[in-house]
């Protein structure tokens, strides 16, 4: 976020993460974890692409409407601006912000920028974690991940997060053989020799890496780094805040 906007009202995101806390508390995923996770993911995929503070307050308030939040909290905390964001994330059409032929030169307000960025966060963590989805549900989420979400993302200019979600929903809908399950199985129970709080990041980090590489060589590859540098990764999250290493 300081990296995009130095300036940025960091109070008001750090609202923004309490207020979702609350509402959001005793909510889990299909995975287990707490809802609360994916609003943090949503809102970091959102700042790492440059969108503004009242889009990051708005990806981590995106889904509060499904809570008990009364209605009108947001506007009366956020304004106006983050509770139409809010709103418009959920009933917003995304072909009305990118025209039909998906040219990525087209003018866009930075309300509908904000308004895609969230919605292509949204669904880019989705498929991070598309694996605790019921596999009758995965394939459909897949086919409209690769058909209208990846192409939307190309088209706004966001290669990279057209790029993961083309390749998260090609795992799914053309699956590696069974060592591919293997080694994301593998990975997921090398996150259990990480901090509690930090295993969730990071088992999601490993598997979005591995479901877009090429071929079984790569991916092994790339397992046996991860095992060898999991036990100094754990120290490291472990280590008191302004420690020094000791290596």
């Amino acid at each position: 976020m300081c990296a995009h906007h130095p300036d940025a009202d960091v109070e008001l995101i750090e609202f923004a993460h309490g207020e979702a806390a609350r509402w959001h508390a005793g909510q889990t995923r299909h995975s287990g974890d707490p809802y609360l996770t994916h609003c943090l993911a949503v809102a970091a995929i959102v700042a790492d692409v440059g969108m503004p503070p009242a889009a990051v307050c708005a990806a981590l308030l995106h889904d509060v409407e499904d809570t008990s939040c009364p209605p009108g909290r947001v506007a009366e905390h956020f304004g106006p601006d983050v509770a139409q964001l809010v709103s418009d994330v959920r009933t917003v059409e995304l072909r009305a912000i990118l025209p039909n032929n998906l040219h990525p030169g087209v003018s866009r307000s930075p309300h509908e920028e904000a308004v895609l960025a969230i919605r292509l966060a949204d669904r880019l963590h989705n498929m991070r974690t598309i694996e605790f989805v019921a596999p009758g549900k995965q394939h459909g989420k897949a086919r409209e991940t690769i058909d209208v979400f990846a192409p939307l993302a190309r088209a706004a200019g966001l290669a990279e997060v057209s790029r993961e979600l083309h390749d998260l929903s090609a795992a799914v809908l053309q699956p590696t053989p069974t060592a591919y399950a293997v080694t994301t199985r593998l990975l997921a129970l090398l996150t259990m020799l990480l901090p509690g709080t930090q295993r969730v990041r990071w088992r999601q980090e490993w598997q979005a890496e591995l479901a877009v590489l090429p071929t079984r060589r790569t991916r092994t590859r790339f397992t046996f780094r991860v095992l060898l540098g999991t036990p100094r990764l754990s120290l490291t999250l472990r280590r008191p805040a302004g420690q020094e290493p000791r290596w």
